[in-house]
């Protein structure tokens, strides 16, 4: 209980001018509409284009950028995935924690929407505690989406879990994902518990 307490006790802050990736310099902003009309008359680049904007690209309206994220989903070998869903009152996922074995591998995979406008840069940033204290931090770019009507996914590279009799208990994660233009699309707070087995 006293850990439950300390766990959510100290605000853990993100680095917002931290560098994801060395020498990355955002691409210039351009609309869907801006895009498709460049190089109209190369047929090559035009199907290369349809291929990453969707054939019905031309068609989106030229609204502000959506983002929507609709789920993260805990996946490791030897248990059914875990989804945790981030589209309904995000206060109950810090107040229901999952378990995840000591040692394990996993993988997160994020499943988003993107109207109007292609966001780019799209990054998922991580910052876990426990007892008060900053454990690990994470700042991962998951690349840049043109808007579709299907949904996005995108899974992470393989993790392992902290191991060992000291790594286990009570974890709090405090997550959100950002563009390049420093837009906070989604920021929500998660717990989960490392036990020797699920």
């Amino acid at each position: 209980m006293a850990e439950e307490a300390s766990a959510a006790a100290a605000p853990v802050n993100f680095d917002e001018d931290e560098e994801v990736t060395p020498g990355y310099v955002a691409p210039a902003k351009k609309t869907v509409e801006e895009i498709n009309n460049l190089d109209a008359d190369d047929e090559a680049l035009v199907r290369y284009k349809q291929t990453l904007l969707g054939a019905g690209a031309a068609g989106i309206n030229s609204g502000g950028l959506e983002v929507k994220i609709l789920k993260m989903t805990f996946m490791s070998e030897g248990r059914d995935s875990i989804d945790l869903d981030l589209t309904g009152d995000l206060t109950t996922l810090k107040d229901q924690s999952i378990t995840i074995k000591e040692g394990c591998e996993y993988k997160l995979k994020f499943q988003f929407t993107v109207g109007n406008q292609i966001v780019s840069g799209l990054r998922f940033q991580q910052n876990i505690s426990r007892k008060g204290l900053p454990v690990s931090k994470l700042n991962l770019m998951l690349g840049s989406f043109g808007p579709r009507e299907e949904p996005h996914e995108i899974t992470t590279p393989d993790d392992e879990a902290p191991k060992g009799m000291i790594a286990r208990g009570k974890y709090h994660a405090v997550c959100k994902i950002i563009d390049d233009d420093k837009t906070v699309h989604l920021g929500w707070e998660w717990t989960f518990k490392i036990e020797k087995d699920w």
